[in-house]
C-alpha cells in the first residue's frame, strides 16, 4: 500500500522509521519530512496546511492511508476535509476530527470534557478579556505557584507558571489584554498547581477499542537538574519506573476508559493517538493535558519499543478492527537524548553542517530539525537530533546514547548530560 505521513520532526522520523519496516508498504511519502525521513521514503516539499495541495499529491500518488504527525492539521480539520471530499472520503486519515482534536486545540474544551466525565484533573476556571478582574479574584483563592494556560494552540509556549500571585496577575493581564499569545490567549484557563511527578501516556484508538502504548517521561527544561527555560523536550525515557501495575490500573480505570467512552458518547470521531499528560500525585493519576497526537521526544522512545508492525496497527485503526491485533512491546529500556542548536530555546542559528552520523552504530538517530543540501545534512531547527538507544537496563541505554553523541558534531551543539539520572540511570 502507498502511505503518506505528514510532518517534519523527530516524532515523524521515528514513525517513518517504523512504517518503513512493514512488508505491507509499497511507496512511502513524507511531507515535508527532513534529512532523516529521506532514508525511509520520499520527501514531498509541500505545505501540509494547504489541504488542496495535500489532496493533489494523495490522488497523484495513489495514496491509500494518511498518517498525521503534528497537531495543527488536525485542529484545522484535515480529517474532516478528507471525509467531506468525494474523491478523498475512501482514504482513511489517522487522526481525530477537528471537534475531537479540540481536546488539544482548546484547553477550556478539554477541562469541560474532563469535568463532565469525572476524569481527575486540577481545579480550574476560564476567563476572557471581559472577565479579567474575575480571573484576578480567582487567582487570589489559589496558593502559588499558579498555572496559566492559553486556551488555543501556542506552539508549545502557551503555559506559564508564575511563582507569585502578583506575577500571575501581571501575566493574566498580558495574556488577555495584550494578547501575549495572539488568538490562542483570547481565553485563559487558570489551574491550581499540582505537586507530583509527570509522565506521558499514549493510547491508540479506533474509536471503539484501544491499546495502551508504552509510557514515557520527558525532560522539558533546557538545563541540567530541570533548570532554565522550558523547551519542546530535551530527552525521554521509557518505561517509567514509578508507573507500576497498580498506578497504570488506576490510570486505565479513572482516565483512559472514561476518555475513550466520553468521546464515543459525544459522537466525536477519533481514530488515532491520544496523548495523556499525567501527574502522579501521591500514587493517584491526574490529567494535566491532552494532545491529539504523539508527543515529541517521547515518540522516539515509545515507537522503538513497539514490536507489532505499525502499519498493521494503522490499518486496524482505519478499519476499526484494532481489538483483533495483539500489541507486542519490547520489555527493554529506551532512552533518547536531544541534541539542540546553541541558544535554543531562544535565538539560534540554522544551517550548521552535521558530521559523524554514519559513525553511529549502537543507537538510532532520529532527525528533529534537519535538511539536506547538496548531499550534506544541515541543522534546520532548535531541536536537531534525537539519539535513542534500547538496552536491558536504563543505565546502559542512557550510556549508549551519550557514547553515540560523542561521534556526532555540529557547530554550537548542546545537550543535557543528566537524562534519566533522576530515576537512577
Amino acid at each position: 500500500m502507498n502511505v503518506l505521513l505528514l510532518g517534519s520532526g523527530g516524532r515523524e522520523n521515528a514513525i517513518a522509521w517504523k512504517i518503513a519496516q512493514s512488508p505491507l508498504l509499497k511507496d512511502f511519502y513524507i511531507a515535508p519530512g527532513n534529512a532523516g525521513t529521506a532514508d525511509c521514503g520520499t520527501n514531498l516539499d509541500i505545505d501540509i496546511l494547504n489541504f488542496e495541495l495535500v489532496k493533489k499529491h494523495v490522488l497523484e500518488k495513489n495514496i491509500s492511508l494518511v498518517i498525521v504527525g503534528p497537531e495543527e492539521p488536525l485542529v484545522k480539520g484535515i480529517y474532516d476535509y478528507f471525509l467531506s471530499d468525494k474523491e478523498l472520503s475512501r482514504i482513511p486519515v489517522i487522526g481525530p476530527s477537528a471537534k475531537a482534536a479540540a481536546l488539544e486545540g482548546s484547553k477550556d474544551f478539554a477541562k469541560k470534557f474532563m469535568a463532565k466525565y469525572n476524569i481527575p484533573t486540577a481545579r480550574y476556571s476560564t476567563f476572557t478579556k471581559e472577565t479579567v478582574e474575575e480571573g484576578v479574584a480567582f487567582l487570589r483563592t489559589l496558593r502559588p505557584p499558579h498555572v496559566l494556560k492559553a486556551d488555543g494552540l501556542a506552539a508549545g509556549k502557551g503555559v506559564i507558571i508564575p511563582l507569585t500571585t502578583t506575577a500571575a496577575e501581571h501575566e493574566l493581564r498580558e495574556m488577555l489584554l495584550s494578547e501575549k499569545f495572539g488568538q490562542a490567549s483570547k481565553k485563559v484557563v487558570i489551574e491550581e498547581f499540582l505537586i507530583g511527578v509527570e509522565l506521558s501516556v499514549f493510547v491508540l484508538t479506533d474509536g471503539n477499542s484501544y491499546h495502551i502504548l508504552p509510557e514515557a517521561k520527558d525532560y522539558k527544561r533546557i538545563g541540567e537538574n530541570d533548570s532554565g527555560l522550558n523547551t519542546g523536550g530535551m530527552g525521554a525515557i521509557s518505561p517509567v519506573p514509578f508507573a507500576n501495575e497498580k498506578f497504570m490500573e488506576k490510570l486505565k480505570e479513572r482516565v483512559i476508559i472514561p476518555t475513550v467512552e466520553g468521546l464515543k458518547k459525544e459522537k466525536l470521531d477519533y481514530k488515532g493517538f491520544i496523548f495523556f499528560g499525567i501527574i502522579n500525585c501521591q500514587g493517584d493519576p491526574y490529567v494535566i493535558e491532552y494532545n491529539a497526537r504523539m508527543g515529541d521526544p517521547e515518540t522516539e522512545v515509545v515507537i522503538p519499543r513497539i514490536k507489532t508492525d505499525l502499519l498493521v496497527l494503522m490499518q486496524a485503526v482505519a478499519n476499526q478492527t484494532l481489538h483483533k491485533i495483539k500489541l507486542e512491546i519490547d520489555e527493554r529500556q529506551a532512552a533518547t537524548v536531544m541534541m539542540v542548536s546553541g541558544g535554543y530555546p531562544e535565538e539560534y542559528e540554522k544551517g550548521k553542517e552535521i558530521s559523524g552520523l554514519d559513525k553511529v552504530t549502537e543507537s538510532m538517530v532520529f532527525h528533529a530539525g534537519t535538511k539536506l543540501s547538496n548531499g550534506k545534512v544541515l541543522s534546520n531547527g532548535g531541536r536537531v537530533l534525537a539519539v535513542t538507544s534500547i538496552k536491558n537496563t536504563l543505565k546502559e541505554a542512557v550510556a549508549t546514547s551519550y557514547e553515540s553523541i560523542k561521534k556526532i558534531s555540529f557547530d554550537k551543539m548542546y545537550y543535557r548530560k543528566d537524562i534519566g539520572k533522576d530515576v537512577g540511570a
